[in-house]
This record gives structure tokens, C-alpha cells and sequence, in this order.
């Protein structure tokens, strides 16, 4: 099985779906399992669509993921490895640089009346397929049987023209690893566009040149292209091919059973915005700031058929706080998810294992070192596969709590500096963020939590003057009682700016103390110092909490509310 060779090949129009990450992953899972290689090629001829920064993007996603390609174009990954290369000749792996391969095909089909040209408008095509309609059938493009050959050979060199494949009569059989035989007539499928009218071929040639050229032997894809493999099947019988080894993944949707599709993240930020835009214009373009401009704002909520890049989404998330679905690798990355959990997570979305875990449950939680062991095309369902969002978050909260501290320090720092440098400047010293990742290490679902706004780390990450107080918590906890939250803290002032070391053991002896002293509980000054200095009752324990604050900011904030609320 050493020849076993699969492939994923990605068409650089955005960041990377996580349908095509799951599918990549399969991809890899299976070459490893086989012993064989896995190959990365980027699909590039939608010259309209494609950009070589997607492209980029997308081999960084990848390798983020460890899911690792032993052919393709080169990177050097984060972590210092290099990946790809080219050691068998085959590339290379951009489809816009093998035209010359794809040219050669077409001549050679042209030559034995396999393909052809067409003359067709693409406004005539729109007409044909409005009458196909009208008439209740299906659009079916086929040559016409008094096609004059040598006079449309003629035509080639002066006219613009696509090259069609003249599909042989009769069905189409393909083999599929997971569906089983599936069977086309020859009702269902056409004469299809073998090259484009612009000069560069499409999907259904590129894809099966590539295939044969760079020894393709097994193609897992999602069954949203079946119905392009009988294209590609009929093709290769034309061209002598081999017919690699086909499984067509099952669907992955939401769990309300529509499909998930990038335009998810563009709904949810439009119904999120318009109420908004409604009630306070200025106030919400102010907060939008240099997020998205005015007029690109108003043009997007006043056209429904227009989507955000997703460079503008993500800002406008950041600016508003948005939480958007997430749909790409780098939704979740930027979440604050570990690659871990989402290869975890997207190896079960059309796969199971098979096995029962200590408990005797259906094994889930798994490495990709597993995956690759025990990764089969036999364990693949046919039923399309449902993103379970609450699941995913569990399956990080759980990963997060199981990493030691030095672990879970380094992999939220790293993720501060790609997504929130802002947030190690406000902490300052290493010290103070080693600390401040250790309190919020258990209260984090993911690495993003702990940077939240309204998250369990806000009192740590806003100025002494940025906070608001809430008033449920000021009426309970600074106001009533005999003497009153506001005397209590008064006294709990004085006792704090005398702690040294001021550190979370000798504040919390401090504290403690000065309740005895007192004849009050606990809560009836820890309560008090809590929205003294966050706004609000709840924060992470006491001691840890003014001592990531420090001295000086605790007594400011302090100092704050008792100017705010009267000195009692």
C-alpha cells in the first residue's frame, strides 16, 4: 500500500472551511493509515475568485490544524517545520502554472472528436435554460445532430468559444467506497465545459488531468460533488485514466438541518446590526469605528444580496462583540480554540472510531495520532453530519482543564499575540500574566475567554475609570447593613495599603482579620471589594484578584467607589 497517494485540493477563494478541513483531515488520516502520502493542490483557475493570499491563508489553516502535507507547496510552519515540497516531480501544484498540461488534453480530445467547440453567449445559455424551464425539463446541453465539425473548427481561431466533452450515450456507473455503486442516466448529465471561455480550463478537466499526472489513487471528497464524479469518471474512460478510488463524505450542517455556509457569519452580523441601527445610528458607528466606514456599512444593511469580506467581519465582531457562528478554521482559531480540539471535533462529523472508552461509552476524545491509526473509509456514515456548536465548547473547556498550567500559559499567550497583544501590554510583567492565566485557566471554554468583555478577566483588563458599577450589586453590598458595605470598605482600605508582600495569601489573611476584628463574615467585605474594584460581585477569588491588580490600582479603585457612593 506504500503507493496509496490521496489529495485535497482547495480553490483559494477565502479562508478554509471547515468541510474542507474535515475533509483534508480524512484526507491525511487515511495516507497515514495506508502508509502511503498525502498531497496538497491549490485549484486555482477561477481566476475571478481565486488570490494567492487565500492560497497563502489556506496552507496556514492547514498546518495550524497538524494536518501536514508530504507534497505541495512549500511552507514553513509556525512551529519551524518544513512542509510540502516536490520529491516525486509532479508538480507544480498550482493548476494556473499546468495549462500547458491541460491544453495538451484538449487538443488531443479535440483531435478525436471527444470535445469541441460551442458558440454560445452566456446570455443564449440563460435564454435556452429559461425555455428548458418553461417547459417543465431539465436543461441538457447536447451537441446537435447536425454539427458541422470542420466548420466549427474553422470558427475556433476568430471567435470566442468554450471546449465542450461530448458525453457518450448511455449511463454512467461510479463506485463509491461509502454510497456504494451509484448509477447516472444519460438523462443526467451533458455535454459539460471542458475549457472556459476566457482560456483557462474548468473543475471537471483540471481535476482529472491532476488526479492521473500526480498519481492520485483515492479521492475523498463531500457528496456535494457526486454529482460531478460521473463527469469525471466518463472523462477518464475518454482520456484511458485510471479510476482512482472514490468516498464522497457526508454533509455537514447546522443543527436546525440547514447547511452550514459562510454566509451564516454575514446573517447573523446584519440581524445583530439593524436593530441596533434603528434605535442609535451615531451611537452605534461610533462604536463600530474604524471597524467598517459609514458609507460600507449603510451600502451592506441596505442590499441583502451583499456580503462582508470576511477582514471586515472579523473587525466589526472585535469592535461590537459580536459572537458570530463560526464557519472557517480561522473563526475558531480566532475563539481560541487548540487545533487538537477541532481536529478532534471535525474526525467525528462522518466517523466513528468504533471503540467503547474506560466507561463504556462510544469512544470520542481522541489524538490525530489515533485518527491516523485507526482512520478507515469502513467507519464512514452515509447520514449527512451535524456541527454541534455546545459540544465543540465542551470538548475545549474539557482540553483546557487538563493542560498544566505552564501549557495552558503558553498556548493563551500565543493566542494574545496573534489576536490580542493589547492584552499583555495591559498586564504588564510576566509575572502578572503567569498569574492572571492560572486564575482563569479553570473559568476558560476557550483561550478567547479569558480576554472577554464580559468575561471572568475584565476587571483586569479595564482602566480604574473604565468600569461601570452595577446598582443591584452597589444597593446590596456597599449600602445596606449595620455598619454598611461602604464603612466596611473603608476600613478594608486601610488594612490593604498596609499588605506586604501583596500577594493573595497575606491579602486574603488581611482580609480575614479584619472581618474578626469586625464580627462580620467574610462576604461582608469581600463582597464590597469586589465592586469596589470590578463594578460588580463576582470575580475570581479575592486574594488572586488584588494581587493581579496590584497595590496602586486597588487602592485607586477603591478610592473610586468611596468618592462615588459617600465615605460612610
Amino acid at each position: 500500500m506504500s503507493d496509496v497517494i490521496t489529495r485535497f485540493a482547495p480553490s483559494p477563494t477565502g479562508h478554509l472551511h471547515v468541510g474542507g478541513a474535515r475533509t483534508a483531515l480524512f484526507c491525511w488520516a487515511l495516507a497515514r493509515h495506508l502508509g502511503g502520502h498525502f498531497l496538497l493542490r491549490i485549484e486555482d483557475t477561477d481566476q475571478a475568485r481565486s488570490s494567492k493570499e487565500a492560497a497563502q491563508g489556506i496552507l496556514e489553516d492547514l498546518a495550524w490544524l497538524g494536518i501536514h502535507w508530504d507534497e505541495g507547496p512549500e511552507l514553513n510552519s509556525e512551529e519551524g517545520q518544513r512542509l510540502g515540497g516536490d520529491p516525486r516531480g509532479v508538480g507544480p501544484f498550482f493548476q494556473t502554472e499546468r495549462r500547458g498540461r491541460y491544453n495538451a488534453v484538449l487538443q488531443q480530445l479535440v483531435e478525436r472528436d471527444l470535445a469541441y467547440p460551442a458558440f454560445e453567449t452566456p446570455a443564449e445559455l440563460d435564454s435556452q435554460r429559461h425555455e428548458a424551464r418553461a417547459a417543465k425539463r431539465n436543461f441538457r446541453y447536447r451537441r446537435a445532430v447536425d454539427f458541422d465539425r470542420p466548420a466549427a473548427l474553422a470558427r475556433m481561431a476568430a471567435e470566442p468559444h468554450v471546449l465542450r466533452f461530448r458525453m457518450p450515450e448511455g449511463p454512467v456507473c461510479v463506485s463509491d467506497e461509502i454510497l456504494g455503486e451509484v448509477v447516472y442516466g444519460e438523462d443526467d448529465h451533458d455535454d459539460f465545459v471542458l475549457r472556459k471561455r476566457d482560456g483557462f480550463p474548468t473543475y471537471h478537466l483540471a481535476v482529472v488531468v491532476d488526479d492521473e499526472a500526480m498519481g492520485v489513487t483515492h479521492v475523498l471528497r463531500g457528496q456535494e460533488h457526486l454529482n460531478n464524479t460521473p463527469k469525471h469518471v466518463a472523462l477518464q474512460h475518454a482520456l484511458g485514466y485510471r479510476i482512482p478510488i472514490y468516498a464522497h463524505l457526508p454533509v455537514i450542517f447546522n443543527p436546525d438541518g440547514s447547511k452550514m455556509s459562510k454566509r451564516d457569519k454575514d446573517k447573523s452580523a446584519r440581524k445583530a446590526l439593524r436593530g441596533a441601527r434603528d434605535r442609535d445610528r451615531a451611537l452605534l458607528e461610533a462604536r463600530i469605528g474604524d471597524a467598517l466606514p459609514p458609507e460600507r456599512l449603510e451600502a451592506w444593511l441596505g442590499d441583502k444580496r451583499s456580503q462582508l469580506e470576511t477582514g471586515e467581519l472579523s473587525a466589526l465582531s472585535d469592535a461590537l462583540g459580536l459572537d458570530l457562528p463560526g464557519i472557517d478554521v480561522e473563526d475558531f482559531r480566532r475563539a481560541g480554540y487548540l487545533p487538537e480540539v477541532v481536529c478532534n471535533f471535525l474526525a467525528l462529523l462522518g466517523w466513528s472510531p468504533g471503540e467503547k472508552d474506560a466507561e463504556g461509552r462510544n469512544r470520542e476524545r481522541f489524538e490525530r495520532a489515533y485518527l491516523a491509526e485507526h482512520f478507515s473509509t469502513e467507519r464512514i456514515g452515509k447520514a449527512n453530519a451535524k456541527f454541534d456548536r455546545a459540544k465543540l465548547l465542551a470538548f475545549s473547556q474539557d482540553s483546557l482543564a487538563a493542560l498544566s498550567a505552564e501549557e495552558f500559559y503558553d498556548a493563551w499567550r500565543g493566542w494574545c499575540a496573534r489576536y490580542r497583544p493589547q492584552v499583555l501590554a495591559q498586564l504588564g510583567d510576566d509575572a502578572t500574566a503567569r498569574r492572571f492565566s492560572a486564575v482563569m485557566q479553570p473559568r476558560s471554554r476557550t483561550l478567547a475567554d479569558p480576554s472577554a468583555a464580559s468575561g471572568p478577566g475584565r476587571f483586569a483588563l479595564l482602566g480604574d475609570q473604565a468600569f461601570d458599577y452595577d446598582e443591584k450589586a452597589v444597593s446590596k453590598w456597599l449600602r445596606k447593613g449595620e455598619p454598611s458595605g461602604l464603612a466596611l470598605l473603608a476600613g478594608a482600605r486601610v488594612v490593604l495599603s498596609r499588605v506586604d508582600p501583596f500577594e493573595a495569601s497575606p491579602i486574603e489573611a488581611a482580609v480575614a482579620a479584619f472581618c474578626e476584628d469586625q464580627g462580620v463574615g467574610l462576604g461582608r467585605v469581600a463582597q464590597p471589594i469586589r465592586v469596589a474594584i470590578s463594578g460588580a460581585a463576582a470575580t475570581p477569588p479575592l486574594g488572586d484578584t488584588l494581587a493581579i491588580l496590584g497595590r496602586g490600582a486597588t487602592l485607586r479603585r477603591i478610592d473610586r467607589c468611596l468618592e462615588t457612593f459617600g465615605n460612610a
